[in-house]
């Protein structure tokens, strides 16, 4: 019995009706918005508004309007839980909630679309990278290659450039490999 007192004077303590809550001019457009829906907390910023967040479980008006069935079993709701019909418990959560919890923190599968347009994109740069390498830049020097590389170098080494610190002083040229 004390249960059901301290949670009737919960609902009464929230339930404020509309036109009570109307303090300013600004705020008659949100009012528009709710129609005729319940307004029964303070919600996650003080608007009339219905999101559903698992940070802050309680929005301010309720999903639904009340229809007349609504209206029966909110009077049902009233007395004993006990005698409502598991149906009935559902439909008075509809109402108040679009989605449970397990409903709206169950992965969308967004992820998958995001990793499917990140993979497409890469594959086609990777397409346009290849056909500029194919058609647009011009082959490398002849500088470039193994060999000519290797008689550069040979021939840095019987000029001596830079016998100090360079590369020449660590060349052995009496026994002809590396210091």
């Amino acid at each position: 019995m004390a249960n059901f007192l301290m949670r009737r004077a919960l609902l009464d303590a929230v339930r404020v009706p509309v036109a009570s809550r109307a303090s300013s001019s600004s705020n008659i457009g949100e009012f528009d918005k709710i129609g005729n829906r319940e307004w029964v907390g303070f919600g996650y910023n003080g608007m009339p508004n219905y999101v559903d967040r698992p940070d802050f479980p309680l929005p301010a008006v309720r999903f639904r309007p009340d229809t007349p069935d609504i209206k029966v079993l909110r009077e049902k709701e009233k007395a004993d839980w006990r005698k409502l019909s598991l149906e009935e418990k559902k439909a008075l959560y509809r109402a108040s909630f679009c989605q449970t919890f397990a409903e709206f923190q169950a992965p969308s599968g967004e992820w998958k679309g995001v990793v499917g347009w990140t993979l497409a994109i890469a594959s086609i740069s990777m397409w346009i990278y290849m056909g500029m390498k194919l058609f647009v830049y011009s082959p490398l020097p002849e500088s470039l290659s193994d060999e000519a590389q290797k008689a550069q170098l040979k021939r840095m080494l019987d000029l001596k450039v830079n016998p100090i610190d360079g590369l020449s002083s660590k060349w052995d040229y009496e026994n002809n490999r590396w210091k």
